[in-house]
């Protein structure tokens, strides 16, 4: 795997009171590449995509981001990391109240120093690499359909140009349209080096496919298979076998 390393776990460990969700995870993700995690609900797919965000502690294990350990980071110092990574909630997590514009604004009104013209400006470049256009700046999120939304969720994690992608199911809850849609977006923002670095957490075997350079499968807190697509759709592990003939089909 050439690059450098931009995400490098060892170990890691979570624990909620008795709950062992995360037992010994290890990992790289080198500069332009998309790493897929797979697992079936509750498997832990997103606790392990809140660490790398400095979201959550570990219990143990070390986390590396950006070359900087966040494992015992504060918040003060965990900001500027967090700035270079963008996250894409499950549910596009929009602010009800606020327009498309305010809601792709906000990173920008929050943490740049830029002027009015600007920050309008950039809103509609972003929402363009999404495949929107500027009629929908005034609408609110209740107004957009669920790909819409996606869309507008991305634009927004997009636009402080971040270094790293973090995807938490972007294909949930969408038909089967829409999902391809998000997939084929993926492509396409890694292509026109909008950001080529993502880690994609999703029970999605059709977006793994589209998206991803190597693909992990969570199967009780650990990795049961980590490698390039094919090897790992050719596992003989039959706990692998058995989640990618059953959970890994549902799509929604």
């Amino acid at each position: 795997m050439a690059g450098e390393i931009v995400v490098q776990v060892r170990d890691l460990r979570k624990r909620f009171d008795a709950n062992e969700v995360l037992r010994g995870i290890s990992f790289d993700v080198a500069r332009g590449e998309t790493v897929v995690i797979m697992g079936g609900s509750g498997s832990g797919k997103t606790v392990l995509l809140r660490h790398v965000a400095g979201l959550i502690r570990p219990t143990s294990g070390t986390i590396r981001v950006f070359g900087r350990h966040i494992e015992a980071l504060g918040e003060e110092e965990l900001l500027p990391i967090r700035r270079r990574m963008g996250y894409v909630f499950q549910g596009a997590a929009l602010f009800d109240s606020l327009s498309v514009h305010e809601n792709v604004a906000y990173p920008l009104r929050e943490h740049s120093s830029l002027r009015e013209a600007e920050i309008h400006e950039r809103v509609v470049r972003f929402l363009g690499l999404v495949g929107l256009t500027p009629e929908i700046l005034d609408l609110l999120p209740a107004e957009l359909s669920g790909g819409m939304r996606k869309r507008v969720g991305i634009a927004r994690a997009l636009i402080g140009e971040p270094a790293m992608l973090l995807f938490d199911e972007p294909s949930a809850g969408l038909d089967p349209t829409n999902a391809k849609m998000v997939g084929e977006l993926i492509v396409k923002l890694r292509a026109g080096g909008a950001c080529d670095t993502a880690i994609v957490v999703t029970h999605d075997l059709e977006l793994a496919r589209t998206v991803a350079d190597r693909v992990a499968i969570l199967i009780d807190g650990r990795f049961a298979a980590l490698g390039p697509l094919d090897a790992v759709l050719g596992s003989t592990d039959p706990a692998v076998q058995a989640f990618l003939a059953g959970d890994a089909r549902v799509t929604a």
